[in-house]
């Protein structure tokens, strides 16, 4: 087997306003594996065009998805990508030149991530430069298992490859409020499941603590009005995912109700 052929990994769900242009970016693999939660939009259609291998589960989270696709991947490197992500022109050479000079103990790749707001890469408030564990030896690396926000865990080194990500995972304010009910129940489960104890002090300082830190000390203040809404989204993220864990207590109950 050529031990520098490339599996990339790709999840979707109702991706068919960003999933071209990705499939775009990255369809030099030498393998494409769409993990598709059962879209009921174009997304399928769309892809379907590409040279792909499409297969398709319930969706649990993140992790347990993308996990559970690991099996389908036929190459000794994965690198996974979401579908509002994107890799510029020259990431195949890098990417296969890295792997052409990685040693035997180099199990993962991290790679900065340029995240978009409303068009405009934000630098500051902690989102630059956002680093993302994306490349890894199949057979050395999973995801951890965390209800949201998951990262790939290795026993080898990590290294850096020099290429970023580029998200587009904010075109509109809107899709980001959407958001926010979904992953902060993601959060107050994973938080019930590690039994940690609803707090008052937790609820009312975090999100204040939060908004300082990235709109002062991180300087999100530098990226203008995008700066100041997302040390606030960051803050009220806090704030919501620590009232549904309240939530939980109250009516006892395990997951939060969606």
């Amino acid at each position: 087997m050529n031990n520098s052929l490339i599996t990339i990994l790709l999840p979707t769900y109702n991706s068919e306003k960003s999933i071209k242009n990705t499939l775009d970016s990255i369809k030099w693999a030498d393998e494409i594996i769409i993990v598709d939660s059962f879209s009921n939009d174009n997304t399928i259609d769309i892809v379907s065009e590409y040279e792909v291998n499409v297969i398709q589960r319930e969706y649990i989270n993140s992790a347990k998805q993308k996990n559970w696709a690991l099996q389908y991947c036929s190459h000794p490197w994965i690198f996974q990508i979401d579908s509002d992500e994107q890799l510029n022109s020259d990431a195949e050479q890098i990417i296969r030149t890295t792997i052409g000079k990685a040693t035997r103990d180099t199990d993962c790749f991290k790679m900065p991530r340029k995240n978009h707001v409303l068009g405009k890469w934000v630098r500051y408030g902690g989102l630059y430069p956002d680093w993302e564990y994306r490349l890894f030896r199949k057979d050395k690396g999973k995801w951890w298992d965390r209800e949201v926000h998951s990262k790939i865990i290795v026993s080898g080194k990590i290294e850096e490859l020099k290429t970023p990500l580029i998200h587009y995972g904010m075109p509109n304010i809107s899709k980001q409020i959407s958001n926010l009910d979904r992953y902060t129940r993601y959060e107050a489960d994973e938080l019930k499941k590690n039994n940690i104890q609803f707090s008052y002090i937790k609820w009312i300082l975090g999100p204040i603590f939060i908004f300082l830190k990235r709109y002062i000390y991180l300087h999100g203040f530098r990226d203008g009005w995008r700066g100041f809404f997302l040390a606030v989204y960051a803050s009220f993220y806090i704030f919501v995912s620590h009232t549904k864990l309240l939530e939980l207590k109250i009516l006892k109950i395990d997951r939060s109700p969606e």
